[in-house]
């Protein structure tokens, strides 16, 4: 590269090259809005991607919101082109609500672009947040906004659309008038969209607030995870033979983690609210047995171990009918389980309620289990007459939960280590055995399975 590029583009490559695959002929996804933002993540990234044989695929969301979104997504798409990415456009449609529409716009946007980036076989979404996002986002926070902090490494945040996939922010540290200084040079044009300076939106109340240039004030850094941080707290998986998404905890164990066990094994997507994490953590710290129920995971604490399990009261309570299963394609149950049937006529449903009906061998493996674990396997039903089979038996079944968890809690560092595993396969060195680390960095009291 020329000696006149700036230092932040080669910042933002060697990040890319750090995180990402340099060999391979998987897509590499980039989120494109057509702002001077995403502009110029596009063109730094296609000359990665060009210098490493690497296809960028950039997918742009029409919100139908604005009048002239369909010009501004046809620009991006003319960006992208020229840019050498192949380019799909997604539209959010339906009915759009009266209040709350930043945070449904958002929530749209990257379940829209994670089941594209899915389906296109790619690991990793390139997002182009910048130093002044984290101001704004920052700023929002202290006004009582529960908006999570952006880090450059983190899981998509659409749950079960974006399972396995990885969001890279590599421009966190760069200020938006560096971006746009580039662009002007390059002579490149972007998108302003009006609804950024409309005060109705807190976060164009807060972009106002800051300095002129959006940025964060002198001296203030960006927000990223520290190795300490990384590493919070002990989570090791209990050397249960079915990997069945149920994890033995330390009672000494950070909030972040905590929340992001709970919210795994429950399989939803909404972390527990604030008072109710610290009661938790309060009643775990100072040593109580008691059985406690949180974002549909259950935490057993014993005298001697702590085990957070899917809480199978939640089956009974919602009745949700049986999901069937599509030949030959994959479906998500419970947000928990991915599932793939070979033939047709399979439904999935909850052991629970239906222990006593499996073969002698299906619950033999089931004994091995904790009692509190078994009910919220899947098992398969053809029809409500015939006798249900654990789902591992007769079909592809892959356990979510583990691989949610070492997302969320940044043990999977690199697009290398976002292979998917089918149920039974050898744990990869990324998962919660072995040398894992308490939060004073010393090996941990409790050993899950052995690391290969």
């Amino acid at each position: 590269m020329s000696p006149t590029v700036p230092d932040w583009v080669h910042r933002v490559r060697a990040r890319l090259s750090a995180r990402l695959e340099t060999d391979s002929a998987r897509p590499l996804a980039l989120a494109l809005s057509g702002g001077g933002d995403s502009i110029a993540l596009l063109q730094v990234a296609a000359g990665w991607a060009r210098d490493h044989g690497r296809p960028l695929l950039a997918l742009t969301v029409d919100h139908a919101l604005s009048p002239d979104s369909a010009r501004w997504t046809a620009f991006a798409g003319e960006a992208a082109r020229a840019a050498g990415a192949e380019w799909r456009a997604l539209s959010w449609t339906g009915p759009k609500p009266a209040t709350g529409l930043p945070a449904a716009a958002r929530a749209a946007r990257h379940r829209l672009i994670a089941e594209a980036a899915r389906g296109a076989g790619a690991r990793v979404i390139l997002f182009a947040h910048t130093a002044g996002d984290i101001a704004e986002s920052e700023l929002m926070r202290a006004e009582g906004a529960s908006l999570g902090r952006l880090r450059d490494w983190s899981p998509s945040p659409a749950w079960p659309e974006g399972r396995g996939l990885m969001l890279l922010r590599p421009m966190l540290d760069v200020g938006r008038a560096e971006l746009r200084d580039w662009l002007k040079g390059q002579g490149r044009d972007w998108i302003d969209d009006p609804a950024n300076d409309d005060q109705t939106y807190a976060r164009a109340r807060a972009r106002a607030s800051l300095l002129p240039s959006g940025e964060a004030a002198p001296g203030g850094s960006t927000l990223t995870l520290s190795p300490k941080d990384a590493r919070s707290a002990l989570v090791c998986s209990d050397p249960l033979p079915m990997g069945e998404g149920s994890f033995s905890i330390d009672r000494v164990i950070s909030a972040r983690t905590l929340a992001a066990v709970l919210v795994c094994v429950g399989g939803g997507d909404r972390p527990p609210r604030g008072d109710r994490l610290d009661r938790l953590l309060n009643h775990l710290r100072v040593g109580e047995t008691f059985t406690a129920v949180l974002c549909g995971a259950r935490v057993e604490a014993a005298a001697d171990h702590v085990l957070v399990t899917r809480e199978c009261g939640e089956f009974a309570r919602r009745s949700a009918p049986a999901l069937p299963l599509p030949p030959g394609e994959e479906a998500v149950w419970d947000g928990r389980w991915a599932i793939t049937a070979a033939g047709p006529g399979w439904s999935v449903v909850p052991a629970a309620g239906r222990l006593s009906t499996l073969s002698k061998a299906d619950r033999a493996r089931l004994n091995r289990l904790p009692p509190a674990a078994r009910g919220a396997l899947p098992v398969l039903i053809r029809n409500e007459a015939t006798a249900p089979v654990l789902a591992a038996t007769v079909a592809v079944a892959r356990s979510l939960v583990e691989q949610r968890l070492a997302l969320a809690l940044d043990r999977m560092t690199h697009e290398s280590e976002l292979e998917p595993r089918a149920h039974g396969a050898t744990p990869r060195n990324h998962l919660f055995s072995g040398a894992d680390f308490t939060e004073d960095g010393s090996a941990p009291r409790f050993q899950g399975s052995r690391r290969e």
